[in-house]
């Protein structure tokens, strides 16, 4: 299968790295390298592009489309470890940082890796498949009250706890194995008149599975700190997001490093020594044109927002 994958807010983050041709640029999420293209053509032969991804079928599309860039340089990893994997190649800061989260419409549309609650296939749900650990083991081994959480919290399913309570149920009798099976328990859950006019029943508890069993929200929290800490002066780290507590966590971080004093507000002068790195570009998040909400459903829910660093 093909590796698909159309670039959500193609130029607007584009224009918000402020590609500069020597610079240092970082990909974080490399997927299909949409992004990692253009910043390429961008570069002069003194430039680089070092891209990351953690699932091999995205390190495969990628190296084919930048195989004609000898600035790049790709790295099978999880951008955790950014900090890290530049570090081994010599590189101790970056001009700009690209983060594109969630998951890709390639992953979602090939069946056999689980993402897609449209095709039956095993619970796997791994974007990177040297993880032991899938979607089977949490929909399984799960104690019912952290499954209700999770798909509460990372969902934000309003029948969070009944679909929690029937999949415990359900796996009483046999194993709940594949997508198709866990659709079946989900959709007992949510009443028939919401599942009419609420899309598909599955949607927000495989968004919550998925989550989880990534790491996604944890990894995001951990990592954006230290990826600012990477930039240059006024190099600009720009995020985008598909999930709301993905937002909020991008929003939080980005206005804590613009704004870190933590001195009542009563006090005449700062006495905390927390010292400014940069600014939030984008107030509001930047949304996708209703052009390509209509061209790419999947970009409806896309936010992207831009930090820039100054020392």
């Amino acid at each position: 299968m093909e590796f698909k994958h159309t670039s959500v807010l193609l130029w607007e983050t584009i224009d918000g790295l402020q590609v500069k041709p020597d610079g240092t640029y970082v990909d974080g999420t490399l997927g299909g390298a949409g992004h990692a293209l253009e910043v390429c053509k961008k570069l002069s032969a003194k430039g680089r592009l070092i891209g990351i991804d953690q699932d091999q079928d995205a390190i495969i599309a990628a190296s084919d489309r930048l195989a004609a860039f000898k600035q790049a340089t790709i790295i099978r990893s999880n951008y955790c470890h950014m900090a890290e994997e530049l570090e081994k190649l010599g590189i101790y800061r970056a001009d700009g940082i690209l983060l594109d989260l969630g998951v890709s419409s390639w992953q979602l549309d090939n069946e056999e890796r689980g993402f897609s609650y449209r095709a039956d296939a095993p619970l796997d749900m791994r974007m990177d498949r040297r993880q032991s650990v899938t979607a089977y083991d949490i929909v399984n081994g799960y104690e019912e009250e952290k499954l209700y959480r999770i798909i509460r919290d990372y969902g934000e399913d309003r029948f969070a706890k009944r679909i929690a309570s029937n999949i415990v149920k359900a796996r009483t009798e046999a194993p709940i194995r594949t997508t198709y099976e866990l659709n079946r328990v989900i959709a007992k859950s949510i009443p028939a008149k919401i599942q009419a006019t609420s899309g598909h029943p599955s949607k927000r508890t495989f968004q919550a599975i998925r989550i989880e069993l990534n790491r996604e929200l944890d990894v995001l929290e951990q990592s954006l700190d230290g990826m600012i800490d990477i930039l240059n002066d006024g190099g600009r780290i720009c995020v985008i997001t598909f999930h709301s507590l993905e937002d909020r966590i991008v929003k939080n971080i980005f206005r804590r490093n613009e704004k870190p004093c933590t001195c009542p507000p009563d006090f005449p002068v700062c006495v905390c020594g927390k010292v400014s790195k940069g600014r939030v570009i984008t107030r509001k998040p930047i949304l996708p044109s209703p052009e390509e909400a209509e061209e790419n459903p999947r970009a409806k829910s896309a936010k992207l927002r831009i930090f820039e660093r100054k020392r």
